[in-house]
């Protein structure tokens, strides 16, 4: 390699490496109130977001547990972290809408998987027919599925569900906001 080709290679890093760290100074794409665009939770790809429809997506929230929900901050500003689960979360707007939809009975493909998230209104979770591989959920078990990934007989949920680290103001307001959907 001469030395104008190392010096070119060199010159093209460096403008690649400010250019990411000035995108990402201003990258404020989690914070609640942004327009998404296709983007918006609730919508995985692309071709299912159509614009000249009017969204439901709200920006205003009537409780933390429905801010959660739809943003993956609290009512404190605190983004709601994950300890594990599949980390692309953050880009589609890091919170349970992103996978369950606004009404929060799932059922389109998660993006990079082939786990289709369930219906997780209150109804659903705590339905005696719902659910033959596993005892109805309670509001314990609840809270288990969301912080430790498990469903009410212990068994290991999929990894594409986060594990939330969340505290038990929030996890207690959420299971409120579950159940008005």
């Amino acid at each position: 390699m001469t030395k104008a080709t190392f010096i070119i290679f060199f010159l093209v890093g460096i403008s690649l490496v400010v250019s990411g760290c000035v995108n990402h100074m201003n990258d404020n794409y989690n914070m609640p109130g942004q327009t998404y665009g296709w983007h918006e939770p609730g919508y995985m790809y692309p071709e299912q977001y159509d614009p000249s429809v009017s969204s439901n997506i709200i920006t205003e929230f009537s409780s933390n547990g429905e801010m959660i929900y739809y943003t993956g901050f609290n009512e404190s500003g605190q983004q709601i972290s994950i300890r594990d689960g599949m980390p692309w979360l953050y880009v589609h707007g890091g919170s349970c809408v992103s996978c369950h939809g606004v009404d929060g009975k799932g059922g389109v493909p998660i993006m990079m998987s082939n786990v289709i998230p369930p219906d997780i209104t209150y109804e659903a979770l705590t339905s005696e027919d719902e659910h033959e591989e596993h005892p109805p959920y309670t509001d314990k078990t609840i809270k288990v599925a969301i912080r430790e990934g498990k469903d009410p007989s212990g068994e290991e949920l999929d990894n594409s569900m986060p594990r939330w680290d969340m505290s038990n103001e929030d996890v207690d307001d959420l299971i409120e906001y579950l159940k008005t959907l």
